[in-house]
């Protein structure tokens, strides 16, 4: 089933956004210190060709530890980046997601566009995996969490 929702995704409007998402990308990586936000553009950007299955989730939540981009410098790049064009890809997102919402054969991609969109704000420290990947990392974390709390208490 994701493979026929990814092949209609792809050809009804998912290469557009994700071709938006990898000129993006090539226009950081030209200005050299936009690099981190042109890898960013590309793993979001593959991930919009193809979205079915799959979560973006932070890097800390699956790796349990922070790194550049999943810290202080990444929540500076978030910022950054969300001003300069992730408002622009999610207000795309979202314009394309109403749209799929016409029909409710549409709801679907609808739905997908909207966690593109969600993506889009932030995408500094994510990497995306597949939905039962991301399932177990988000209760692991949630699980250590808990853990802490009760120890603190």
């Amino acid at each position: 089933m994701k493979a026929i929702g990814n092949f209609l995704w792809f050809i009804l409007g998912g290469a557009l956004m994700g071709l938006a998402w990898f000129i993006f990308g090539v226009l950081a990586f030209i200005t050299i210190v936009g690099i981190p936000w042109g890898r960013a553009c590309f793993v979001l950007g593959k991930f919009s060709f193809f979205p079915f299955g799959k979560e973006a989730i932070s890097r800390k939540d699956l790796t349990g530890s922070k790194d550049i981009g999943t810290g202080f410098l990444g929540s500076l790049g978030n910022v950054i980046w969300f001003v300069l064009a992730g408002l622009w890809l999610a207000i795309g997102h979202l314009v394309s997601a109403l749209i799929c919402f016409i029909t409710i054969l549409g709801i679907p991609f609808g739905l997908q566009h909207l966690k593109l969109a969600g993506a889009a704000l932030a995408p500094v420290g994510k990497t995306v995996v597949k939905k039962e990947v991301a399932k177990i990392a988000m209760e692991e974390t949630a699980r250590d969490y808990v853990e802490k709390k009760r120890k603190s208490t």
